[in-house]
């Protein structure tokens, strides 16, 4: 008991099976199969924190009685690699399968990442992974093409809630000094959205609202609602949003300036304006500021918004956008954040066409299809006598809006458009 005491809460509430898991029922078909067939394949887990990542490894490990072995990629180096391969050279030996667990594996560079190669490809070793970012640009291709990438979601806040009424559950069977005085199961009741939930046998020290709140905060990670009940629970007394709160300090938002979240904003961002969705956009934006984004690069996306987007609709779209990007660059923040909202909502509520943009396109096909068509003799330059006597720049008049009687493409592109 003295040990459990000792052992964070998140880590004591780890599932050991797969119908422990709570969330991740995209995942959990495929798992479950090579749970099933015990025999273990690689993965990578690719997911935010606290989506189970490493507990789902540590099972399929359990379930197929596989030896496992973890390696963090920020800690480790090539000689733990070796140490690990002549581990799992003994098991085979033995009949056992290895399965080595590395965590944050976009943090092994390419060198060290192909180490894995001949192991993986030859069975001595089985490899997952787990990545907070996207392994199609972190995890070099010949080790993708060898493992089966499992993404997995954000746990909802229904599950999170599940998840912390779970631990009130195995808490109120350990009771501690400060959770005495806590009374038995109640009636089944009803939370916040009006679902019926039972209530835990804590509902003396916190009420269904507050376990709701504590899920919603958590923003999907279960690790996050774990940690802060419990020390939300080593305050004291009943368990209010306000003591939520207080145990969870400040709440910083699920954005990583070099990860997923980045640009998973700022596309949202982009396309919220492309919408004319004027609030989204700047919710993103809110999130993007928050986060603490540069906002040059914030105002440089909104320049290329407005030609890609806005074009010709709004010419004066493009004039906007650069002011507001060299307002940005010479005022700072925070006054900046209300230049950018202001040209925000009007590029998000500005006329949109994207006309000079798909035509830039199609010019660029052309050009790459016809590298070698002749400029049109009568469009050409002509800076000598002789090449005036050839009927270069022939019949061109120096007249604002002048057209000339023949096409000014080649000849053999029109041929092509035609």
């Amino acid at each position: 008991m003295e040990n459990e005491r000792v052992t964070p809460l998140a880590e004591r509430m780890r599932p050991r099976t797969l119908d422990e898991v709570v969330g991740q029922d995209k995942a959990m078909g495929l798992l479950k199969k090579i749970v099933a067939k015990r025999e273990p394949v690689s993965l990578i887990f690719w997911g935010p924190p606290g989506a189970g990542k490493t507990t789902l490894a540590r099972i399929v490990a359990r379930e197929t009685e596989a030896d496992f072995v973890e390696l963090s990629a920020v800690t480790s180096g090539k000689k733990d690699i070796e140490r690990i391969v002549e581990r799992a050279r003994a098991n085979w030996n033995l009949g056992q399968r290895t399965i080595l667990f590395v965590d944050e594996i976009h943090r092994f560079n390419k060198a060290q990442q192909d180490a894995f190669l001949p192991h993986v490809e030859s069975g001595l070793i089985t490899l997952i992974g787990a990545t907070t970012e996207n392994p199609s640009f972190e995890v070099i291709s010949p080790l993708i093409s060898r493992t089966r990438v499992i993404v997995l979601e954000p746990l909802a806040r229904t599950e999170l809630a599940k998840i912390i009424e779970r631990a009130l559950s195995v808490i109120a069977k350990q009771p501690s000094p400060s959770l005495r005085g806590a009374t038995g199961d109640k009636a089944i009741q009803k939370n916040s959205t009006g679902s019926p939930r039972r209530s835990t046998p804590r509902d003396d020290k916190i009420n269904p609202e507050t376990i709701d709140y504590l899920a919603e905060i958590s923003a999907g990670d279960a690790r996050v609602a774990l940690g802060t009940l419990e020390v939300a629970l080593g305050l004291g007394g009943k368990i209010t949003k306000e003591k939520i709160e207080q145990a969870a300090g400040k709440k910083l938002p699920s954005y990583d300036k070099k990860g997923d979240g980045h640009y998973d904003n700022i596309s949202a961002f982009i396309k919220s304006m492309r919408a004319g969705d004027d609030r989204a956009a700047l919710f993103y934006l809110a999130r993007m500021v928050a986060a603490g984004e540069d906002p040059k690069f914030i105002a440089r996306r909104m320049v290329i918004f407005a030609s890609e987007d806005i074009g010709l609709a709004g010419n004066g779209a493009l004039d906007l956008a650069l002011n507001a990007f060299m307002a940005v660059e010479r005022i700072g923040m925070p006054e900046s954040e209300i230049i950018l909202s202001h040209v925000v909502v009007a590029l998000a509520r500005g006329k949109k066409s994207r006309e000079s943009y798909d035509m830039w396109g199609e010019a660029k096909k052309l050009a790459a299809q016809f590298p070698n068509s002749p400029v049109p003799i009568h469009v050409r330059n002509a800076p000598t006598k002789l090449m005036k006597d050839l009927g270069f720049g022939a019949g061109q008049k120096w007249v604002a809006g002048f057209k000339h009687d023949k096409p000014y493409l080649p000849e053999d592109v029109i041929k092509f458009l035609n």
